[in-house]
C-alpha cells in the first residue's frame, strides 16, 4: 500500500506568534496520527516557479491516514490558532507503491 504524505510550502514566512502556536499544537496532532516528519526546514533553493521558504514534509501510513490526520479535531485546533497566519501552498498526496 502506498505511503500518504503532506507537504506545506510556505509562500512567505509566517507570523512568528501564530506560528509557534500553531506548531506547539500541530506537530503532536500530526504525530498522534501516525506522522512522521521526514523534512522541514533548512536550506531551500527554489528552482522553476518555486518559493525559497520554509517547507515541511510529513509521511502517514496511507493516504487515507494524512487526511484523516488532517481532519482530526487536535489538527483543526492547530489550524484555529493559526488563523491566517501563514501563506501556504498545503498538499496531501499519495506516494508511489513500494511493491512497483
Amino acid at each position: 500500500m502506498p505511503k500518504g504524505y503532506i507537504l506545506s510550502a510556505h509562500r512567505k514566512a509566517a507570523d512568528p506568534v501564530k506560528g509557534q502556536a500553531y506548531g506547539e499544537l500541530a506537530g503532536p496532532a500530526l504525530a498522534a496520527a501516525g506522522g512522521r516528519v521526514l523534512a522541514k526546514g533548512g536550506r531551500v533553493e527554489a528552482r522553476e516557479n518555486g518559493l525559497a521558504e520554509r517547507t515541511v514534509l510529513i509521511e502517514f501510513e496511507s493516504y487515507e491516514a494524512a487526511v484523516t490526520a488532517y481532519e482530526s479535531p487536535a489538527y483543526q485546533k492547530a489550524l484555529e490558532v493559526l488563523d491566517g497566519g501563514a501563506d501556504r501552498d498545503f498538499r496531501i498526496f499519495e506516494g508511489v507503491d513500494e511493491e512497483e
